[in-house]
Order: C-alpha cells, then sequence, then structure tokens
C-alpha cells in the first residue's frame, strides 16, 4: 500500500534498514524452499545422530558390562572404571586441543548462544570429542553435541550447494538441523524444538520464522528415529520414565515442600556451577594432563560409590539417561543413606566432567533432581510422584537457567501424572529459577586470558554466562 502523502518518514531515506515483514517472507517461494530443504534435510541428519547415539550406547555396553563380564565371574570389580575415566579425559583433552573448534563448547556454561554453527573441520572435533567424553562414562549428556552436529551439517549442506546463501538462511538451516537431531532425545520433538527456542531466546514473528523448518524438520527425524529403532533392534534413545509412582492430588504441603526443594536444588546447582567454573582455570594451565587427572577422579569416586554401597559403579556414571529410569522403578530399594553417596559421587563426577569435558548438562541434571526428589519423599504430606517431578524441574531449572524447558521436562518424563503434579513442579522451577537468578553469578566475573603454556590451542576466550 502506498505511503505517500502520510507524513512517514522512509527508513531508506534516513540510513535505517527496513524492517523485515515475516508474513511476507513466509509467503515467498523462498520461504517454502526452505520448508521443502528443512524436510529434506531432517531425514539423514536424524539417522546421523541415531547413528551417533547407538555408537556411544555400543560401547558404553562394550566397555563397561561385556567386556568385564566376559574377564570376571559376577559383577564388574570396583576399579574397572578407572583407567577407562583417565583414557576419556586424556583423548578428550587431546582433541580439545589439536583439533579445530576446541570439541564445541563448554558444558560449564550452559547452553552458548552466538558464534553460528560449527564448520566443517570443526565438526570432526566436536564429534570426537563428544565420543570420547560420552562413551568412556564421563557424566555429561549427548544433547549439546547433537544440536552442534545437526546444525553444523545443516549449515555445511546449505553451503555446499548454495555457496552465496544469506546469513539468514544458513541459520535458518542450522536451527533445522539442531531440531532434527535431537528430534526424540528428550521424549518428544516438540520438547527438543523448545528447548532450543528457549536457548535463542527470540519472539514474535520472528520465531515462527525460525522455527516452523525446525518443527518439521524435528517431526521428520522423529518418524526416522521411530523407524530405526524398529528396524536395527537396538532400542528406543528417547528419554522417558516407564514407570512412575501414583500420584495425589496437590495439598499445602507438597506446594509448601515444592518451594523448600526449589530454594535447596538452585543453591545445590549453584554450588555445581561454582566448583566447575572455579576449576576451569586449573584446566587451562595443562589441559592434557589436568583433564586426564579429573577422569582419573571420576573413575575413582565411582568406585568408591561401588565399595561404599555394594551396587554398580555405572549408576555414578554416564549421563543418567539409562539410570533415571530404573533409579526410578526401584527407588523403594534405595535406603537413604544409599540415595545421598548416589547424589553426592554423581555431583562430584558431574563437577569434575562440566569443569574440563564435553558434553551437555541437562541429563545429570536431571537423574540428580530425581535422585533428591526420591530421597526428600518421605518427607510428611510429599508423595513420591511429586517429590520426582518436583526434583527434576527444580534441578533443571537451576543448571540450564531455562525455567519453561524445565517445566515442560518435568511435566513430560512423569507422563499421564504429570498433569497432577504440574502446580508442585510450577512452584518449584519458579522459585529455583529465581533464586539462581538472585545468587552470585559463579566463576570469574571477567573473562579468562588466552592461555599459551601448556595449551597453545587456546587462542581465545570462552564465553561468560549469562
Amino acid at each position: 500500500m502506498s505511503r505517500e502523502g502520510s507524513g512517514a518518514a522512509d527508513p531508506a531515506a534516513d540510513g535505517r534498514a527496513p524492517q523485515l515483514d515475516p508474513m511476507a517472507v513466509i509467503r515467498s517461494k523462498s520461504y517454502i524452499g526452505a520448508l521443502v530443504l528443512a524436510a529434506i534435510l531432517g531425514a539423514p541428519i536424524s539417522a546421523v545422530a541415531y547413528g551417533f547415539l547407538a555408537l556411544v550406547r555400543g560401547v558404553q555396553q562394550f566397555t563397561f558390562v561385556d567386556l568385564p563380564g566376559g574377564m570376571f565371574s559376577g559383577s564388574a570389580p570396583a576399579w574397572w572404571p578407572v583407567p577407562f575415566l583417565l583414557l576419556c579425559g586424556l583423548l578428550t583433552a587431546l582433541t580439545i586441543r589439536y583439533l579445530p573448534g576446541r570439541g564445541g563448547h563448554s558444558p560449564a556454561f550452559g547452553f552458548v548462544t552466538g558464534g553460528g554453527p560449527p564448520s566443517g573441520r570443526e565438526l570432526i572435533g566436536v564429534a570426537i570429542a563428544a565420543l570420547a567424553t560420552l562413551s568412556l562414562g564421563a557424566v555429561l549428556g549427548p544433547e549439546a553435541p547433537l544440536i552442534a552436529i545437526g546444525g553444523g551439517l545443516a549449515a555445511l549442506t546449505v553451503r555446499l550447494v548454495k555457496p552465496d546463501a544469506p546469513p539468514m538462511a544458513v541459520t535458518m538451516m542450522a536451527s533445522a538441523g539442531s531440531f532434527a537431531a535431537i528430534s526424540t532425545l528428550l521424549g518428544s520433538p516438540i520438547l527438543g524444538a523448545f528447548l532450543i527456542m528457549e536457548i535463542a531466546g527470540i519472539g514474535g514473528m520472528t520465531l515462527s520464522l525460525i522455527a516452523l523448518p525446525g518443527l518439521l524438520a524435528s517431526g521428520i527425524g522423529a518418524l526416522v528415529f521411530i523407524g530405526l529403532d524398529n528396524w536395527t533392534g537396538l532400542g528406543t534413545f528417547s528419554l522417558a520414565l516407564p514407570s512412575v509412582p501414583a500420584t495425589m492430588p496437590p495439598t499445602v504441603a507438597s506446594l509448601t515442600w515444592a518451594l523448600v526443594l526449589g530454594v535447596v536444588c538452585a543453591l545445590f546447582g549453584w554450588v555445581i556451577r561454582k566448583s566447575a567454573l572455579s576449576l576451569r582455570p586449573i584446566v587451562h594451565l595443562n589441559r592434557v594432563v589436568v583433564t586426564s587427572a579429573l577422569g582419573l577422579l571420576i573413575g575413582l569416586t565411582a568406585m568408591a560409590y561401588q565399595l561404599l554401597t555394594g551396587r554398580s559403579f555405572t549408576q555414578v556414571l554416564f549421563s543418567g539417561e539409562n539410570g533415571l529410569p530404573d533409579l526410578v522403578s526401584h527407588a523403594a530399594d534405595y535406603p537413604l543413606v544409599v540415595l545421598i553417596v548416589l547424589i553426592v559421587c554423581k555431583a562430584i563426577s558431574y563437577v569434575l566432567s562440566l569443569s574440563a569435558l564435553r558434553g551437555g548438562p541437562v541429563f545429570p541434571a536431571l537423574f540428580i533432581g530425581g535422585a533428591l526428589g526420591i530421597a526428600a519423599s518421605g518427607l510428611p504430606g510429599l508423595d513420591l510422584a511429586a517429590a520426582i517431578g518436583i526434583g527434576i524441574g527444580a534441578m533443571s531449572a537451576a543448571m540450564l537457567r531455562l525455567p519453561l524447558t524445565s517445566t515442560l521436562l518435568a511435566v513430560v518424563l512423569m507422563g499421564a501424572d504429570g498433569v497432577a503434579v504440574t502446580p508442585e513442579i510450577v512452584v518449584a522451577v519458579t522459585v529455583a529459577f529465581v533464586a539462581t537468578c538472585v545468587l552470585p553469578v559463579p566463576g570469574p566475573t571477567g573473562p579468562e586470558p588466552p592461555t599459551t603454556s601448556g595449551d597453545p590451542a587456546t587462542t581465545r576466550t570462552e564465553p561468560r554466562p549469562a
């Protein structure tokens, strides 16, 4: 419509760029083409993500179950994880130091936006660092590496097909690739998409422009994951709680405990983040030696857990994606003392992994939150289902600082009973998030100087947490 005679200023006349009309973009042929490309890319990227997860699980199974099972009668000895965690630290450190991209972002800062997807050369380092970290027992999740790999593969494809593609198109396709890579990892393609959108922190019609290709790729990716689950027989890689305790309607007591546990989780999460960030300057003194030593400490922590409790060291190791359903299903079999030892050992291993290794922060936070909820379920007026939902939601909010995603994670994980415990989860997440924001920002307040001694590959600083 003509603006002639209206007296409105022309944005181009004063040097301002004209505002983007999202509706016009959505109606354009190029955007329809982007949707088609997102659907096409969703299938192969999801297949790559599935293959990566299958490889991680296969190495874990062989290293920590099949190999000791063939060498020893009964369960594996308590010392078994120690050499493999030492190897985990060594391989990850060498990858970060010598390969491009430094293995991706440090998980100690949570999810970091900006900087664009990794390039083709950087993707190799991200994949190898994540594979070494996750498959050899470190306490981190696969979500952050998969987001980086999916986004990097999609951006690389766009640049190969159309080298002169505008930055907006590359960003849109990278986002779609990330959506596809974690399409069912968190139990639902909607949850994965919501995680990425909340990390990006965009809204309005701009969100719709970015989200539509991603949601389409995520839906295609979910179909690929389901098909590969059935075809390969490897099982599902989606987070789910197949057995959830019966719930009770919310009460004043349960809501009060949600408030208290929200504060407790915020403080516990702050201690974990503070400890991990405080270790990072030490890691930078000599990346290879210190990271290997931290891997050794993770192995010793898992060994101590088995010696103290008589239960398998595998409960301390790994992301907790597979351990959380088993923990919830057998919650009644865990005495309070064992739960406390498990939470402490898992948290120590989480801190050490966050400080130097490569992976995502989501799944260990869910596991620790679930264990805290089970430990608190004996409090008067707090049933087991509500306690688990409260712990998962509050610990996620404390570690991720993404309140909406944390609420959805807890509600969806609780399955059909998630609706019944939603009030307690909302209260716990809100309190944990606000308390986390009120607490001092953990770690150094300024950027770390580039390290030249012992870690020549460190040539730029990491972003500071928000």
